[in-house]
């Protein structure tokens, strides 16, 4: 089973890269318009006049034929976007299977190590973008993005963070271990997903200001700006309870294993960090006189620290929440 989840976990990746490439294809070609010939001027038979020889007959009439020009480069691009989202779908079937057999192979939920936990965070946040496309097509070019953000990721966890399963660590041999890392994963998997159009508004947002110069030009054939805010806001506003739980979950967890229900170690410090950006966005999002260009930045400065918890904090400190080898 191990192995089976090491080839699906290969395979997903690459199913994502060809996802994104279909992708890159509409993006490129979404917009583009085929310049129609101009129509040679139509012959309109009217009234009756002189015709040959004499004879009463139609007189004809200059007039304008419909453009005759197809736009075929955009429905190409439309049948890529339509072929990236499928095959995105089969990727996030292999991406749940590798999963799925990871923790068969383990004989636990596959949470042990940073390897399954990025392999869990990223699933969640492909099946959530799914779902948004589901119910809000229009948006189905902010894909590149994800994809690419998805690609970056499993790559790194298959070259980086990959480590053979091994049972749980004592300390989080325990019940709380479901509840806190489940719901820790789900709400890292929806900021993930957030990020992706609060950088996406960030361009659009300063492309529709008339700022030409890179990243803006990027955004042209992005959504509205005020839609990509909308998506944000909402994705943010229905993760944050979850991160909320997951964080009070945790004391419970750290109170029945450690005998104190938080001690500043770094992975709870940054967790603590998080909150509170996310809390500040949350906020700054709900005043009027904030701008929302300017709420939007605490986003993804909100995602820089679950980051950072993520990576930053297993890589260069030490603490209760370090365990045996990437975890």
């Amino acid at each position: 089973m191990s192995a089976l989840s090491d080839q699906l976990v290969t395979f997903a990746t690459l199913a994502y890269l060809i996802a994104m490439i279909s992708h890159a294809v509409e993006y490129a070609l979404g917009n583009a318009r085929a310049v129609a010939r101009p129509a040679a001027p139509a012959r309109e038979l009217v009234g009756a006049g002189v015709g040959a020889g004499g004879a009463a007959g139609p007189v004809a009439k200059a007039g304008t034929a419909p453009p005759a020009g197809v736009d075929r480069s955009a429905a190409r691009g439309r049948l890529a976007g339509r072929v990236a989202v499928w095959i995105t779908a089969l990727a996030a079937a292999l991406h749940l299977g590798a999963t799925v057999t990871r923790g068969i192979a383990a004989d636990r939920m596959p949470w042990g190590n940073m390897y399954e936990f990025v392999l869990t965070v990223s699933f969640i946040g492909t099946a959530a973008w799914l779902a948004v496309l589901w119910k809000r097509p229009p948006l189905r070019r902010l894909g590149l993005f994800l994809t690419l953000v998805m690609v970056l990721l499993l790559a790194f966890a298959e070259l980086k963070l990959y480590v053979e399963v091994v049972p749980l660590t004592p300390a989080l041999n325990s019940y709380w271990f479901v509840v806190h890392v489940s719901t820790i994963s789900f709400s890292s998997g929806i900021f993930l997903l957030g990020v992706v159009p609060a950088v996406a508004f960030l361009m659009r947002n300063g492309y529709e200001q008339g700022k030409r110069s890179f990243p803006y030009t990027l955004a042209k054939r992005l959504p509205a700006a005020a839609g990509l805010e909308r998506l944000t806001f909402s994705l943010h506003a229905f993760a944050f309870p979850v991160f909320t739980f997951a964080v009070i979950a945790g004391a419970i967890w750290a109170e029945a294993a450690w005998g104190r229900p938080w001690g500043w170690d770094p992975k709870e410090t940054w967790a603590f960090i998080s909150w509170v950006v996310y809390a500040g966005y949350l906020h700054a999002r709900a005043t009027p006189s904030v701008r929302r260009n300017v709420a939007t930045w605490l986003a993804v400065v909100g995602f820089l620290t679950v980051l950072m918890n993520l990576f930053g904090v297993n890589f260069f400190f030490t603490g209760l929440h370090s365990y045996a080898g990437v975890s």
